[in-house]
């Protein structure tokens, strides 16, 4: 049974939530503020924490706070109840890392449904898959409910490769990324006396050739079978959606992709923000483009990270460092482009300099 802390000042939105969810089957554990539900959140280690935002003692900003900088507390999904003319400062609790957030009327549906997304997400990051064809299936299919897409690699295919056959050339545009079912595969890069330097050798169950594509580069080297082999093709954009659509499918992936290698994985996040990084620069200069240069727009998270094509929290976060930077101002619902050269210097290297 999933448990749930609700911190809630409210005693009727406290009582009457608590009752919605425990006949929903959950064990409810209820704080009347935000001071008495950070000692909770440590003591219980709940599933999943709803909390209200505007409380005594302490506020909800205050407690994603205290809980993101702790360990035992950083990871449970957060979701933040709020009043309609509160609204405006949901980035706020979005850029501390909250997951989601519900106005205040919310009817048993919208409660229920927030919770169990949730939570299906936070399951998928924290399910252990099995590093080999099943297991990627397997993640496959997870990773489709989530996203609510089950056209999401429905065009991945099963490739034989003879021996010595070639995947990629040097300087080829990436279209997919490869998982290798079975053989290996060594990638190489030749001089001009067409001597070859081998860089690597993929086995079973490996995924290569998709620095490239995070990248937004050609390939930088060739890749060939050494043995006839099982390739699995992954479309680009599939691949793409994997790494950046949800931040929960995001980190189970690269997990899967590592192999849960601490240091390739922790290089490989760096990455994936980093491209959040630069595509989210481009979107901004972009849109100043398109309004003849002006500095001063007015576009919703939702529409700016469909422009990017990540999450919105993605987007907010990475805005958030815009502005810690002073690339940006940001005022009401409005973002000022204060140093457009330096943004262009983020499209091209990811460092404002």
């Amino acid at each position: 049974m999933k448990k749930i802390l609700l911190i809630e000042d409210n005693l009727e939105v406290r009582e009457n939530t608590g009752e919605i969810l425990e006949l929903a089957g959950y064990a409810v554990v209820t704080a009347p503020n935000g001071k008495i539900g950070v000692e909770l959140a440590q003591s219980e280690k709940p599933d999943l924490i709803i909390c209200d935002i505007m409380m005594p003692e302490l506020d909800g900003y205050g407690v994603l706070h205290i809980l993101s900088k702790r360990n035992e507390t950083s990871a449970i999904p957060f979701i933040f109840l709020t009043a309609k003319t509160e609204k405006s400062d949901l980035r706020k609790g979005m850029e501390l890392g909250a997951d989601d957030y519900l106005t205040k009327p919310f009817d048993e549906t919208e409660l229920l449904n927030a919770i169990q997304t949730r939570l299906r997400k936070h399951d998928i990051r924290l399910k252990e898959y099995a590093p080999n064809a099943d297991g990627f299936e397997d993640f496959i299919k997870d990773a489709q409910k989530i996203i609510r897409t089950y056209d999401l690699c429905k065009d991945r295919k099963i490739k034989l490769i003879k021996k010595r056959g070639e995947l990629f050339l040097e300087g080829d545009l990436p279209l997919s990324v490869f998982f290798l079912k079975s053989g290996e595969v060594k990638t190489y890069k030749a001089n001009q006396d067409g001597k070859e330097l081998i860089t690597n050798i993929y086995k079973a169950n490996d995924f290569f050739g998709f620095e490239p594509v995070l990248e937004n580069t050609n390939y930088q080297e060739s890749a060939a079978a050494l043995q006839d082999c099982e390739v699995i093709s992954v479309p680009k954009q599939d691949f793409l959606t994997l790494v950046y659509g949800q931040k929960d499918v995001s980190a189970s992936f690269i997990g899967l992709l590592c192999k849960k290698v601490a240091e390739k994985e922790r290089q490989l996040l760096n990455l994936a923000y980093n491209s959040v990084r630069q595509r989210t620069a481009e979107a901004l200069l972009t849109m100043m483009r398109l309004k003849d240069g002006q500095t001063k727009m007015q576009i919703s998270r939702d529409d700016l990270a469909k422009m990017v094509g990540t999450a919105p929290e993605s987007v907010i976060r990475v805005l958030s460092d815009f502005k810690d930077e002073e690339l940006i101002k940001i005022d009401g619902g409005k973002i000022s482009v204060t140093q457009p050269a330096r943004l262009e210097k983020v499209v091209r290297w990811n460092v404002a300099l």
